[in-house]
């Protein structure tokens, strides 16, 4: 148990045994804890103390369980910080401050490794509250005073590149036809072994893969062209199909109205007995067979998933009317659902299942 005072001063507490420990700086504003080795942990301190003449205030502490905080403050402005998250695989840590977040190259468990901070651009000039990382570290979120939540891509994912789900940003097995993303890298070209990898657009920091809907066996190994830099080789695990929801940058899910079209959420809800439509990615291959990299036809009559999709609200299974390839759109699935006459009303979670594996979790808003 780490815990933090008013005074600026720490303490640990393990097996019965309390270590203290005094600091040179503001009030203990927040902690971060990896979640695989509990003994290593940032604390991050607020305002300026009453510190002795000629001594720098610290405001980035780090220990590795040995019952020392190594400071790590380095070339830090001197100034709040509120907010504290890190990436132990990527070596990064972010930190929330008055002047918007810096962020540092350097594992947070190894003593003595050296850091130098640099401040994230494109925020707003105003304090930020917090940050977090999601679970791959592959995106960032600041909460800034009075602008709100903004999202962006953890700027260490430009230098160590990763390939996920293009639903929701997360590592996962990939199916024939899934979109895949490749954050922190401008693909030019992609192979899987004798096979075209169709590279659908391309930013400095995100590119979009459609995985060939040929592709067979149970790892796919993509070769990746960046437009700078060395190849990028990487083994991917593939499955028949691998369901993900599509979660829009502000977290709602890409669920709409089937009657209206339009997206639901909190202030949209879905009505009992209605039939609501997902847009998802990994579903796997369709009939007819569709070539990869082309948008699907508009027409009636989409090509149809072929492994069975399952679909659940609050673990409940609810009737699926249709999956099918989202017209218009390439790399996009569509589900259909027809919403019972009796459920939770308000917020549900649904979830998909298909080829035996399930997709991530999302909430839905619902009213008779």
């Amino acid at each position: 148990m780490y815990v933090g005072y008013a005074d600026g001063s720490l303490s640990l507490k393990s097996g019965g045994v309390t270590i203290p420990f005094a600091t040179q700086g503001g009030a203990v504003q927040s902690f971060w804890v990896d979640s695989t080795d509990s003994r290593v942990a940032l604390a991050v301190l607020g305002g300026r103390p009453q510190a002795a003449a000629g001594v720098v205030p610290q405001h980035v502490l780090r220990t590795n369980g040995n019952g020392y905080w190594e400071p790590i403050t380095a070339d830090l402005p001197d100034v709040a910080v509120h907010g504290v998250t890190a990436s132990r695989s990527g070596g990064a840590i972010y930190l929330a401050t008055d002047s918007g977040v810096y962020y540092g190259r350097t594992d947070p468990g190894l003593s003595g490794a050296p850091v130098s901070w640099q401040k994230v651009t494109g925020l707003p000039s105003a304090p930020v509250t917090d940050v977090m990382l999601d679970a791959a570290g592959n995106q960032l979120w600041a909460a800034v005073e009075g602008y709100g939540v903004y999202a962006t891509i953890a700027p260490h994912r430009l230098t160590i590149p990763a390939v996920t789900s293009a639903a929701d940003m997360t590592p996962r097995t990939a199916a024939p036809g899934a979109l895949m993303s490749v954050i922190g890298a401008k693909i030019t070209s992609a192979t899987a072994g004798d096979l075209t990898v169709p590279v659908l657009s391309a930013t400095d920091t995100q590119s979009e893969l459609q995985i060939p809907f040929d592709a067979r066996g149970e790892t796919l190994a993509l070769s990746l062209n960046p437009s700078s830099g060395a190849r990028i080789t990487t083994p991917v695990p593939l499955a028949a199909a691998s369901p993900a929801i599509f979660i829009s940058k502000d977290g709602a899910p890409l669920v709409l109205d089937a009657q209206t079209n339009s997206l639901l959420d909190s202030t949209h809800p879905a009505h009992a007995q209605s039939r609501i439509q997902v847009l998802a990615t990994g579903l796997g291959r369709v009939n007819p067979d569709w070539p990869t990299g082309v948008a699907a036809p508009t027409g009636d009559n989409p090509p149809n998933v072929i492994a069975k999709v399952s679909a659940f609200l609050d673990r409940a299974p609810v009737t699926v009317t249709r999956a099918v390839l989202a017209p218009g759109l390439t790399g996009f699935y569509l589900v259909e659902l027809e919403l019972p006459k009796i459920v939770n009303y308000g917020p549900v979670e649904l979830h998909l299942e298909a080829g035996g594996h399930t997709s991530n979790r999302v909430r839905v808003y619902i009213e008779p």
